[in-house]
């Protein structure tokens, strides 16, 4: 199955989070993967598409504060380099779990980072860290660098209602903090994708 590939260059907010939604939604009629590139116009932050807000309002100080289409708890965002991938129903990705999904994503990044003669490692287990200090800590999967997370993750499964029966979708969303990754953005890119097609047929 091919893959479309969106660059949407630096964007607000609150105009990446609901492109990652409408995307996700779209994923019936579009019949393809999409994995997609984005930045930020303006230091912000997300919370999980399950948090309540006024919860996570009282938890930190960060402004303004977006709704995500994936799980997950507060995460910031200024420099980061983010990506999303979404993928549409009968789909290979809707038969993996959510660990080795998460698993498997990061570890196509690691292949990419290779392709750049840069070393890192998929974290062994979790390290905890305060909310909205994401990459302070990280969870088992996450991509490091000399020990420090560079990137990690948030995921959805939902199954949208339609005219007719049921569709799937499953999203998934990424962050790489460009003032810990090494190589430049993109470079990163173009070795993303050929990395993700190789091991998509696998």
């Amino acid at each position: 199955m091919n893959w479309l590939l969106l660059n949407s260059g630096p964007c607000d907010a609150a105009f990446n989070m609901a492109l990652d939604e409408a995307l996700l939604e779209a994923m019936p009629r579009l019949q393809a993967p999409v994995l997609r590139f984005y930045g930020w116009t303006q230091p912000a932050a997300t919370f999980g598409y399950f948090q309540k807000y006024t919860e996570v309002a009282a938890t930190t100080p960060l402004r303004p504060l977006i709704r995500r289409p994936t799980g997950g708890g507060i995460v910031p965002h200024n420099a980061d380099w983010t990506y999303s991938a979404a993928f549409p129903p009968g789909h290979e990705w809707h038969s993996l779990k959510a660990e080795e999904s998460y698993r498997r994503i990061h570890d196509w990044l690691r292949l990419a980072f290779a392709e750049l003669k840069v070393a890192t490692e998929l974290a062994p287990c979790c390290k905890k860290s305060l909310p909205g200090q994401c990459f302070a800590g990280h969870e088992k999967s996450d991509l490091l660098w000399h020990g420090q997370k560079i990137a990690g993750a948030a995921q959805r499964r939902n199954q949208l209602k339609r005219r007719r029966k049921d569709s799937g979708g499953v999203a998934t969303r990424y962050q790489i903090l460009k003032q810990r990754a090494p190589g430049s953005t993109e470079e990163i890119v173009r070795t993303v994708g050929p990395i993700k097609s190789g091991a998509a047929r696998n």
